[in-house]
């Protein structure tokens, strides 16, 4: 299940690519017209910004912006970066990989399927861009 962090990231980010030809938006007009509280939808920004995915101008005109181009950001790149794996179980992460402490891999049949579940997931997340986020 996503996050409410990830939804409103997407929710912050379908909004900047509408207005991705109209120079930076204001955080408060984000928060206004998406319905994220301010603070949350700050530190979100913040961490798209340290990701290098977003960008920001301070003064008149100021605003957050896309720094890289959102046809070339994919929805599974967001959701690892603001909610962690994609993967249901540690075991089966690409990125997260952790061992589970009371379970043999090589014989589970609940880790088997979880694989097909983020291979299908993945198959669908990598493809899609924050372009395709657009109403």
């Amino acid at each position: 299940m996503l996050s409410k962090k990830s939804q409103y990231a997407f929710k912050a980010l379908s909004y900047l690519v509408e207005k991705r030809n109209e120079g930076p938006v204001l955080i408060s007009e984000i928060a206004e017209n998406k319905k994220i509280p301010l603070k949350f939808l700050e530190n979100i920004l913040l961490e798209l910004k340290k990701a290098d995915i977003l960008d920001s101008k301070k003064g008149k005109g100021g605003g957050y912006f896309f720094k890289e181009n959102p046809q070339n950001v994919t929805l599974a790149k967001i959701i690892r970066l603001v909610n962690g794996p994609i993967a249901m179980l540690p075991c089966v992460s690409l990125n997260f990989y952790e061992k589970c402490a009371d379970c043999n891999e090589d014989h589970c049949s609940l880790h088997d399927v979880l694989i097909e579940v983020r291979d299908a997931s993945l198959k669908i997340l990598e493809k899609k861009t924050l372009f395709d986020l657009i109403d």
